[in-house]
């Protein structure tokens, strides 16, 4: 006898039913001790200081489902236990909105100790939410065995690596123009940066005129005395940058043109200026209304000195030498694409290398917090944040004759990924890990992994890695993996350390007890016999180091669980959403291949972003944010999860809405459930029991054999593509089975399983139909574990008699019969 099904069925209650059965069974914790051959997986550690959205929902499902299914093929899953990603920018900016603080000094004032408990703090604020999501939506994690990125055995693992790094010359500090959040305070690698451009920024246009200066040196250029009271046209979208100019750049074989202009009128033979620009550029940015009056190649202007637009500012105790500033120089990286083909050159936003490669000055127009210099508070913007100051320098340049149009527009501009603030590009000194050293290798490590959509190996993440530049990985920031580096006093010294013995060696002291954080840290020193007193940089590290070293840290490798890690590497399994090829997947890769010389994973899906109906990104701004439980009460999880399995493949942006969820629910999980319900209604009336062996392929109708071998298919199709991690065609595959074997099989035998006669033609169409239903629930099981196929599989394999239920998560997967295919 099988237990009766209820056709009004609650599927959201039936889950809640299920979740509390294995909890009272321990399933989870039996799901991870079971198997026979290792399956390795990494969960990305999220920050657990915000509240799980509804964007994750997606990410833990695709996790989830290759799990089930390999646990289900026999496989222990390594590696399944929570990961938290504890600091960094995320956590600091949530703790300074507390506290109302508005940047550094603030905390500064407020202390480093203190700031830092708070930081602590605020990363446990939503953990329980954060738990019981996982649990509602069935993602078994290992609660009791998490890895935590500020623990001091993780950052311990940490500084191993740095100092891997160190022995091979693959950490270096160097003065590079970085991108530098002015709010922050900080440095922000080139993975962050990418993070947070935005492409439809509405900022200034301008074109400015740098006057030619008369050359009185012994030996003038040939042209100095042709260009006198001419002008060079620079255009630029960035006018905070022009106080710091320090020369114009021109292509050293375009073609340059002197004009006379007058404002875009007609041309009188006495009216208008002369003016110096990129001959095929003179029409967009001129029009019509211009008389060439000479041509020159640019390499002809290399050494034309002009009149600098304002006093340059240098840094502390150095001077400008006129001798290398505010002339011509000529290099190919000048573009005719836009602007004008003459370029102003800023090395300390972001010309830095131009700089230095043509000897230029460094001058500074903003400081590292993002406001104006005072030595421009004459002309009425110093103090100001840079982007507010840019239409007061417009005004000034205006005012002085010097810009000869201004306008608009739309183009793409980095922003800090968590505070929103537009960055600077800044030259200063920073901590870089030499990823250029192994780009190749990086390369080809890629074309290693299996990645799901395909198009992403070669795209988004081929091209990233063809583009590598040094991972900028020192903060000047305070709750994060303290650099383990110390200087001396005097700068002429420099060691890395790599362990906790290590310091304790230098110092001759016990450190068991301390905190590997600031201020702690920062308080460790020891005399060099040589170098005098050393003291450690004030630097942290990038956060993003923290999670993609997690592949070594999170069994605290090489200072214990040795063989968890060889074990446990690389991955054979990653998800996370399309962003993180450039965030935690270039970590992990990166990490992986400069310490090991392999990829880190071996597989992964790469998520697309979800979508309202209306195609736009779900935002509280906007108003169209799902809220999770909510879809959870009324329709379910396995609902939910069924239409982001089956509606869309994984690395498309997929437009949800809550109709969807209703659609499948109603096309797909009530017409499986309605043909368990008609079978145990009719099995249980006529005391219907499988069989113990099956019956002859021969011995079946046709329509049976038909079934029977779509099962078969059915079986190889599902399991062929989730081996190769195709989930969404898996998904639709059962969903077709299931719409034929409802309203086709069930529909045509109805009389079969009515009639009064037990004869083998019924005997037959119950098999078949029990055999179909049974091996369906198998398949759907790691896509919708929780719920109705779950809990009718279970009844399906229980009697009334004993009450056992059997967890179909360890039931083993279906295996195909080769005589049903034989027979159709």
């Amino acid at each position: 006898m099988f237990e009766t099904v209820n056709t009004s069925v609650a599927f959201p209650a039936l889950e809640n039913d299920i979740l509390a059965w294995w909890h009272a069974n321990q399933i989870m914790k039996k799901s991870f001790a079971a198997g026979d051959r290792p399956f390795i997986f990494y969960e990305g550690p999220p920050t657990a200081n915000g509240r799980p959205g509804f964007h994750h929902i997606i990410s833990r499902s695709f996790k989830d489902i290759i799990l089930r299914f390999r646990s289900m093929q026999g496989y222990r899953v390594i590696g399944r236990r929570e990961g938290w990603d504890t600091h960094g920018l995320p956590v600091e900016i949530e703790v300074e909105k507390q506290l109302g603080f508005k940047g550094k000094p603030d905390i500064e004032q407020y202390g480093i100790a203190a700031f830092n408990a708070k930081c602590r703090e605020s990363v446990w604020d939503y953990i329980q939410e954060w738990r019981r999501f996982s649990e509602r939506i069935a993602f078994w994690l290992d609660q009791d065995d998490p890895y935590i990125t500020y623990e001091n055995w993780y950052i311990e693992s940490l500084w191993w690596i740095f100092r891997q790094l160190w022995d091979r010359n693959l950490l270096f500090r160097d003065y590079k123009v970085t991108m530098h959040c002015p709010r922050c305070g900080t440095s922000l690698s080139d993975h962050e940066v990418s993070q947070g451009f935005r492409d439809d920024v509405d900022d200034p246009s301008v074109w400015v005129r740098f006057r030619t200066k008369p050359d009185t040196s012994m030996a003038p250029h040939p042209l100095a005395a042709e260009l006198v009271g001419s002008s060079f046209v620079a255009w630029t979208t960035t006018p905070w940058t022009l106080p710091a100019n320090a020369a114009l750049a021109v292509n050293p074989e375009a073609e340059y043109a002197l004009v006379r202009y007058n404002g875009g009128a007609e041309l009188t033979d006495s009216a208008g200026e002369r003016l110096v620009m990129a001959a095929a550029l003179v029409p967009p940015v001129l029009g019509e209304h211009t008389e060439v009056l000479k041509r020159y190649r640019g390499r002809d202007l290399v050494g034309l000195a002009y009149d600098q637009l304002f006093e340059g500012v240098t840094a502390p105790g150095v001077s400008v030498n006129d001798e290398n500033a505010y002339h011509v120089i000529a290099d190919e990286f000048v573009s005719l694409e836009d602007g004008t083909g003459i370029v102003h050159i800023a090395p300390a936003y972001g010309d830095l290398e131009i700089g230095k490669k043509y000897d230029l000055p460094t001058l500074f127009s903003v400081d590292l917090s993002g406001n104006v210099l005072p030595d421009f508070d004459d002309l009425g913007f110093g103090g100001m944040f840079f982007k507010e100051a840019d239409p007061h320098i417009t005004r000034n340049l205006k005012q002085r004759g010097l810009l000869l149009k201004s306008g608009r527009v739309q183009h793409a501009y980095p922003f800090c990924w968590r505070c929103s603030t537009p960055l600077l590009y800044y030259a200063k000194p920073s901590w870089y890990i030499r990823t250029t050293a192994l780009k190749q290798q990086l390369v080809e490590n890629n074309q290693r992994i299996h990645w799901v959509p395909g198009h992403i190996q070669e795209g988004r993440f081929g091209n990233w890695l063809d583009n590598n530049i040094d991972w900028a990985v020192s903060r000047e920031r305070y709750w994060g993996t303290p650099l383990p580096i110390w200087i001396s006093e005097d700068g002429s010294h420099m060691e890395c350390i790599g362990s906790l013995a290590e310091l304790e060696a230098k110092t001759g002291r016990s450190l068991q007890d301390l905190d590997l954080h600031r201020p702690y840290v920062d308080d460790v020193t020891w005399d060099d016999p040589q170098h005098g007193t050393m003291r450690r940089i004030p630097d942290v590290a990038d956060c993003w180091y923290d999670s993609g070293s997690m592949q070594v840290a999170q069994w605290h490798y090489p200072f214990e669980r040795q063989q968890e890690f060889e074990q446990g590497h690389p991955a054979d399994y990653i998800c996370e959403a399309v962003d993180q090829t450039r965030g935690w997947f270039y970590t992990l890769h990166a990490i992986g291949t400069l310490l090991f010389g392999r990829p880190a994973f071996n597989n992964v899906i790469c998520l697309g972003h979800i979508l309202d109906e209306h195609g736009q990104k779900m935002s509280k701004s906007r108003g169209n944010v799902i809220d999770p439980w909510m879809v959870f009460s009324e329709y379910g999880v396995d609902a939910l999860r069924w239409n982001l399995f089956a509606a869309a493949p994984p690395g498309n942006p997929r437009r949800f809405s809550l109709k969807q969820v209703a659609e499948t629910l109603r096309q797909f999980m009530l017409t499986l459930w309605n043909s368990y319900a008609f079978f145990v209604t009719y099995a249980n009336l006529d005391g219907w029991t499988p069989p113990k062996e099956p019956p002859a392929p021969d011995s079946l109708a046709l329509i049976d054999r038909w079934a029977l071998a779509g099962l078969n298919k059915l079986v190889q199709e599902v399991t062929t593509n989730l081996e190769a991690y195709e989930v969404t065609p898996a998904a639709r595959a059962i969903e077709q089975f299931v719409d034929d074997l409802s309203n086709w099989y069930v529909r045509r035998n109805r009389r079969r399983f009515w009639k009064s006669e037990a004869d083998s033609d019924k005997q037959a169409a119950y098999y078949t139909l029990y055999t179909c239903l049974v091996t369906v629930t198998k398949l759907s099981a790691p896509f919708a574990h929780s719920s109705a196929r779950r809990c009718t599989a279970i009844w399906l394999q229980r009697s009334t008699r004993t009450r056992q239920r059997v967890c179909i998560c360890r039931a083993g997967p279906p295996s195909t019969r080769h005589c049903w295919m034989s027979n159709w």
